[in-house]
């Protein structure tokens, strides 16, 4: 009681009324009911501009690389955005207080499956066989959640640590030949559609638009403040989109005739299964749902000052094996949680619920839009590029992170540096394994990260363990 009575001295000192203070604490509380509409939907969009660029990008880059149609493209966009929005929204209310992990979490499509896709895409796969590997690995990712326990201890922060820098390194070359405009956008392609000679790979005007946008994202992520330096990013594209239309980069040809509002489509791409590219996607699904503890553990440690129970993480990592499955069948890219959401909550606190849903609900609308979707194709490449090299080198440095967390012996330096060494050195010797079967260099030839993971999880089962080091 007295507690209460010197906590509304506080208040009426500060000038907050009773009706303030309750909507404060709403936000704070997940449970508790919902805090006021405009407060929800401000906080709901800084979620938004976090992370709606790094959750439409991959889906554009894999477009490109499978050559779809701009019909298809639109489609593939749609279908990731809805199926993010789908994939939020059960984590947030679990079904049956099970199936999902109850915790503030946003997921959306995840550039640690980008390079073992584009993969399946060279290979001739298409988004069929992207599809059939993430059925693959959402079942792989429900059995991690039942026997997480036990699964995790195969996966320290030397092992997590390595794969996620061996993902951001092999992601470096996408980058860089995005922001020479694409390596599809060649003399005879660009002639041929109509459009600007700038748009032609290696052109001085790719460089100089993806340098600004680089540039703008740069001094707004380490100069600016608040809403500036959260979405740094998604303001620094749309500064290079500015640029580029003077260049005459862009065309709006297709975002006319593009609907206003449409579903994503069952099986649109249809569906199959090819043993090497479910091997590759099955094996990072199983990282990943590892990787996932990780971030469940931050929300709860920064926004709820506790560690997350077995009951969550088991239902959250379930829910995200399951929702997979589903984004499979609606012709979406797999997802998975998002670190820089889980960054605003630690920064913030704000756990409420409602913040996260509309979140969600923000998702889903601008999914269900073609229209907003054939915009988004409009993003020259250079300009994707420009603002995308950041995220990959921050991925790179998030593994190097969760490397240096643990002392660095000779036992963890032979493991991180022989694991990265002979997953990316043999990703990108093309012809070394050449007289191996087909099925061998589509598994372990084409993305550093499977042999990376592989190797890393050996040598740390082998090694011998140092004196005094668990």
């Amino acid at each position: 009681m007295m507690e209460k009575s010197l906590h509304a001295k506080t208040c009426a000192r500060k000038g907050i009324t009773a009706m303030q203070d309750h909507a404060s604490r709403l936000l704070f509380s997940v449970q508790r009911g919902p805090p006021p509409l405009g407060t929800s939907a401000s906080l709901a969009l800084q979620h938004l501009v976090a992370m709606i660029v790094g959750c439409v990008t991959p889906p554009i880059i894999i477009a490109g690389a499978v050559g779809l149609s701009q019909a298809d493209r639109v489609l593939l966009i749609q279908a990731s955005l809805v199926m993010s929005a789908v994939s939020t929204l059960l984590q947030l209310f679990p079904i049956g207080g099970r199936f999902g992990s109850g915790l503030p979490v946003i997921l959306g499509v995840s550039f640690a499956y980008v390079p073992s896709m584009q993969a399946i895409a060279a290979s001739g796969g298409g988004i069929a066989a992207i599809a059939g590997a993430m059925l693959v690995g959402g079942i792989v990712a429900v059995i991690v959640g039942l026997f997480v326990k036990k699964i995790r201890l195969l996966f320290p922060p030397v092992i997590t640590g390595t794969v996620v820098f061996t993902i951001g390194l092999s992601l470096y070359p996408t980058a860089i030949n995005y922001m020479a405009g694409g390596t599809g956008n060649t003399a005879e392609s660009v002639a041929a559609s109509g459009l600007s000679t700038a748009l032609i790979y290696g052109s001085w005007q790719n460089w100089l638009v993806a340098a600004l946008t680089l540039t703008a994202v740069l001094v707004l992520n380490h100069k600016g403040k608040g809403i500036c330096k959260l979405a740094s990013i998604l303001l620094g594209m749309l500064f290079g989109y500015v640029v580029a239309l003077c260049f005459g980069m862009v065309s709006f040809a297709d975002v006319g005739t593009a609907e206003w509002f449409s579903l994503p489509q069952f099986l649109h791409f249809g569906i199959s299964f090819d043993a090497p590219s479910c091997i590759a996607l099955g094996l990072l699904f199983a990282i990943n749902s590892i990787q996932a503890i990780g971030d469940f553990t931050a929300t709860t440690v920064g926004g709820l000052d506790r560690n997350p129970t077995d009951r969550e993480l088991q239902g959250g990592i379930i829910a995200y094996g399951v929702s997979n499955i589903l984004t499979a069948l609606f012709g979406g890219l797999p997802t998975a949680t998002y670190s820089q959401n889980v960054g605003i909550v630690t920064t913030n606190r704000v756990v409420n619920r409602t913040v996260f849903a509309m979140t969600g609900g923000f998702l889903l609308l601008a999914g269900v839009s073609p229209k907003f979707a054939a915009l988004l194709t409009t993003i020259p490449q250079c300009v994707l590029g420009g603002a995308t090299v950041t995220v990959f080198s921050t991925i790179a440095m998030t593994g190097m992170k969760l490397i240096a967390s643990q002392e660095l012996t000779a036992r963890n330096t032979t493991i991180v540096g022989l694991s990265a060494a002979l997953g990316v050195g043999i990703s990108q010797a093309s012809e070394a394994l050449s007289q191996f079967p087909e099925a061998a260099t589509m598994i372990f030839g084409k993305s550093p990260v499977v042999i990376a993971t592989l190797m890393a999880v050996l040598l740390n089962l082998i090694l011998p363990k140092e004196r005094g080091h668990s």
